[in-house]
């Protein structure tokens, strides 16, 4: 994820502003290292996603490892409203896009999407994550990058899932009101509960700082 100063997560509406060239290759090496990338619907809508694409030498380096040279991305939806002629969903070299949804998902939008990409059902009236994660773990994808947007992470964060957070911060302020990370309204009589990181690496690149956090937990099931 990436955010200037004040917090804000995109610049109308995108995040190209907020990266540099170092942001763009840490992005393009933690992509190189993932088994799925997992993404909600309206990032990739607001980003216009096409494929993942890496160098020669990274997807040969998968290759040697048994992997597809790029990993597919996943897109979490339960409106399953998409331009079906977007560069994601075009015909290509690369694995198939796959579409995570629920049950409740309306059936002509799911049997259209299948005609554009592998669809996943996880959960009854909204998607489940925990069991999408399960799903994508029975195809071998296991090592999950997920590249937000907001609401996505911010769930991924409140069920316990997220495992490490690497955080770009760009040198800007003014951007959108908009967090990395946005969190449901808890029904607990004590509130939402704060999530703990540990900070695991710092790095600099000119006015940028690239940090890793590992979230802090008494046992990781997971």
């Amino acid at each position: 994820m990436v955010a200037g100063l004040d917090g804000s997560a995109a610049v109308d509406g995108r995040v190209a502003a907020l990266s540099n060239a170092a942001d763009r290759a840490l992005f393009v090496a933690l992509r190189a290292e993932a088994d799925v990338v997992l993404v909600g619907a309206g990032t990739v809508r607001a980003e216009r996603y096409g494929p993942v694409v890496l160098s020669e030498e990274q997807s040969a380096a998968r290759g040697a490892d048994g992997r597809t040279p790029t990993p597919p991305i996943a897109v979490v939806s339960r409106s399953l409203q998409f331009d079906w002629s977007a560069p994601l969903f075009a015909a290509g070299p690369g694995p198939r896009p796959l579409i995570v949804t629920c049950e409740t998902a309306d059936a002509d939008r799911r049997s259209e999407a299948a005609g554009h990409a592998e669809v996943l059902v996880a959960g009854d009236a909204e998607v489940d994550l925990d069991a999408a994660l399960d799903q994508l773990a029975d195809r071998g994808l296991r090592r999950v990058l997920t590249e937000g947007g907001p609401a996505l992470l911010g769930e991924l964060i409140e069920l316990g899932l997220l495992d490490e957070l690497r955080l770009s911060i760009a040198p800007v302020v003014g951007g959108d009101p908009l967090p990395i990370a946005t969190a449901t309204e808890s029904d607990h009589p004590g509130g939402r509960s704060l999530t703990t990181f540990d900070l695991a690496d710092v790095r600099q690149e000119d006015s940028h700082l690239f940090l890793q956090y590992l979230t802090r937990r008494p046992h990781d099931a997971r």
